[in-house]
């Protein structure tokens, strides 16, 4: 894997480039422009303009310089995460494929017990399931970007039955105790929005709380209506937890937090950035929270009442 570029170094090069050309332009003024700020003697009004007109052009350079160092930063920055998200894409494609041949292979030259051949079958399904959840992620990814897409307002989806068959997913998907998740016991409240992608959203939040928990998995899922009329979800564990300075960021594409949990956790960089995005078209908000690495975190959903 080639080595990633720091930005450390052009970084550098752009402030020293500014703090140059800002001290280039107040030696010139003190040079034109002396006796106390008065115009030298015998300045003429040709030589006031040129004056003018020099400090204009040092700051328009200025402001070059700045928005280019901007520019570069954020190019990096997006680089950097780009070619992170093609790595992890071709681990999350080349693993499963590798796995699906393997087994298909196996049981062509073999003959297998059944019990075996379960076995095989039961983790070619897995090799499967994780190639559909992850070509799902691009393709959602894909929509969310298109600045086209219309905010629901017509449809009305049960909360409840949304979370409840997430919930019984998740739990056979990974093998967990039915204690492992714990869902507030509420009235059945009703949303604005699309159920297949309400699904998404919690879909991606509860496999994000497993993924980022250490053993034994423990998930919290409060539902309440708040004062405005408004449903309030919030998904809470005791996992990881996110670096403070790293909150405002997480649901940026392609981010991942933490290079060492990126080294331990398999993953896209997409989950949060398409539940935002797909929050954001049915009227809704999210907010991540959490006490720091190592102290859990809690992810905040409010969304419109029907």
């Amino acid at each position: 894997m080639p080595r990633r570029s720091s930005i450390g170094g052009p970084l550098a090069i752009g402030i020293v480039s500014m703090v140059l050309v800002l001290a280039l332009a107040v030696g010139w003024q003190i040079l034109v422009w002396r006796d106390d700020g008065n115009p030298a003697p015998g300045m003429s009004a040709f030589d006031t303009v040129l004056f003018v007109l020099g400090s204009l052009f040092f700051l328009f350079v200025f402001a070059g310089l700045v928005w280019l160092c901007v520019k570069l930063v954020l190019e990096m920055r997006l680089s950097q995460s780009q070619r992170a998200f093609l790595d992890a894409v071709t681990h999350e494609l080349k693993t499963p494929l590798a796995s699906f041949r393997l087994g298909l292979e196996t049981l062509d030259r073999h003959e297998l017990p059944r019990e075996k051949r379960r076995e095989f079958l039961g983790r070619m399904s897995e090799d499967l399931d994780r190639l559909e959840y992850t070509v799902t992620q691009v393709l959602a990814a894909a929509r969310a970007e298109d600045g086209r897409i219309r905010r629901h307002d017509g449809s009305v989806v049960d909360l409840q039955d949304v979370i409840a068959a997430n919930v019984a997913e998740l739990i056979d998907r990974h093998q967990l105790n039915e204690c492992a998740v714990t869902v507030e016991k509420t009235r059945s409240l009703r949303v604005r929005g699309d159920q297949a992608e309400l699904g998404v959203v919690f879909r991606n939040l509860l496999e994000n709380a497993v993924k980022y928990s250490d053993d034994p998995v423990d998930i919290r899922i409060g539902i309440e209506e708040v004062g405005d009329g408004r449903v309030r979800v919030e998904i809470s564990d005791h996992g990881v937890g996110i670096p403070k300075q790293e909150l405002g960021r997480i649901f940026n594409r392609f981010y991942r937090a933490g290079r060492d949990v990126q080294r331990q956790v398999s993953g896209l960089g997409l989950g949060l950035f398409v539940v935002r995005a797909l929050l954001r078209k049915h009227g809704a908000r999210i907010v991540a929270l959490s006490e720091g690495a190592g102290r859990g975190s809690r992810f905040v959903v409010t969304l419109r009442p029907a």
